[in-house]
């Protein structure tokens, strides 16, 4: 939902490229992720529980990008500069966020077999045409 900025993101920018919004307001968009695709993810958690013996795993890409580059590419899907349309907000800023973020899946892809299917580009064009028919 809404509570996700990743949501916020696609869905402001539908909302800018269908004229029923001029902007969106966001907080820190220099924050890094390991963004990923959740089908990709439920497939692992079902791989960890066909194994005989439980343990822990993580599930990530291994890989980060910017907010910034989430909000670029979902912008250029609808044919808008996201730079035109975006203002920080201080409010949305949260004080003890950390910068970046990103997870090691080694032990899964090698106990499990288990890698990520879908590319961060991937994952963005898929919202964004989700959103597209929401909107």
């Amino acid at each position: 939902g809404e509570n996700f900025v990743t949501q916020k993101i696609v869905r402001g920018a539908a909302s800018i490229a269908q004229g029923k919004a001029e902007t969106l307001e966001l907080g820190n968009t220099e924050i890094e992720r390991d963004w990923g695709y959740a089908p990709d993810y439920v497939l692992g958690m079902w791989m960890m529980l066909q194994q005989e013996q439980s343990d822990d795993y993580i599930l990530a890409t291994g890989k980060t990008h910017k907010l910034s580059d989430f909000l670029k590419l979902s912008f250029e899907y609808f044919g808008l500069d996201h730079q035109k349309h975006i203002r920080i907000n201080p409010k949305f800023v949260r004080p003890n966020e950390p910068v970046k973020l990103c997870g090691d899946s080694s032990k899964a892809q090698n106990i499990l077999e288990w890698k990520p299917s879908v590319s961060f580009e991937q994952i963005i064009k898929s919202m964004c045409e989700a959103a597209e028919k929401i909107n």
